[in-house]
């Protein structure tokens, strides 16, 4: 059975290459989980917080990465009714793709994405009703296993990937998976019943498949990796295994992300707070960092 090791070497083997210097900005985003609107959609809860966050990126100049599990496609069948849930969020990300500013890795979640022929047949555009005709969506969009950021100066390289490479079963068994969740645990769910095959659900689980994670990196010369998968953020100090984790956008009332920015690299928070009278607004805090890149760069 192939082993993580083998995994997360042939998505490192196989990653596009993106060059960035300490002028480029990138936001990291993983786990939206973006569902129908229904009650079983995590991302419903979060939407406006998560499109407030990405039009600010938008504004600013980001680029934006997408590292797995961004579409829910175990819990639903067809893309068409996340897009129709979800169409401003869709719109705005189109607008990055238009830019050359989006880079989206698949997760096992939206593993289907791997697949070139279905992403052509179904991003490539949608079916616009008021104007009776196919429009445009993310034309010629590639979806990658991993991504590595390379510094043109340093050469450091960060390794970007959804991370389920560390988790046999939900890499090699996710049509199995997916069966189990759309069979019974949308069903649960909705009651309130979490699914136990998800190590964001299963704290054992989880520990094992950072572990790996961990091992993986160390015998790496200690490359700077970020991933998803779990939900659960992660910021090591420099000198420490470099193993950081950007969360999830399905945090109870906030998603977290990673920002990359004058070659520094942050945890951030988007979450509603309340102002002093009473009114809400959508704030960003730094939850870690900034941090300078080349703090965590081996020789």
């Amino acid at each position: 059975m192939f082993s993580s090791k083998k995994r997360l070497d042939h998505a490192y083997k196989n990653a596009k290459v993106i060059s960035f210097n300490d002028s480029s900005k990138f936001i990291l985003f993983s786990d939206c989980h973006r569902g129908d609107n229904s009650f079983a959609d995590d991302f419903a809860n979060n939407r406006n917080i998560y499109f407030h966050a990405l039009k600010h990126y938008s504004k600013e100049g980001f680029q934006y990465c997408e590292l797995g599990d961004g579409d829910e496609l175990w819990e639903n069948i067809s893309f068409t009714s996340i897009l129709n849930a979800h169409k401003n969020v869709f719109m705005l990300m189109k607008q990055f793709h238009k830019e050359g500013k989006l880079h989206m890795i698949w997760g096992n979640h939206d593993m289907v994405y791997r697949n070139p022929n279905y992403v052509k047949k179904h991003l490539s555009s949608y079916f616009d009703p008021k104007i009776g005709e196919d429009v445009e969506l993310f034309g010629n969009i590639v979806y990658n296993e991993a991504i590595i950021l390379k510094h043109s100066e340093t050469g450091q390289e960060l390794f970007l990937t959804h991370g389920h490479q560390a988790d046999w079963w939900n890499f090699l068994f996710w049509k199995w998976s997916r069966f189990l969740v759309r069979i019974l645990w949308k069903p649960l769910n909705v009651m309130g019943i979490a699914d136990p095959t998800s190590p964001a659900k299963n704290y054992k689980e989880l520990i094992k498949v950072e572990r790996r994670t961990k091992k993986w990196i160390s015998e790496n010369n200690n490359l700077l990796t970020i991933v998803g998968h779990t939900h659960r953020p992660r910021f090591p100090e420099p000198g420490d295994i470099a193993f950081f984790n950007d969360g999830s956008c399905v945090h109870p009332r906030s998603i977290t992300g990673i920002e990359i920015e004058k070659g520094e690299i942050s945890l951030i928070k988007w979450h509603i707070a309340t102002k002093d009278d009473g009114t809400l607004q959508i704030v960003r805090t730094v939850l870690e960092g900034p941090r300078k890149l080349i703090d965590y760069k081996t020789e």
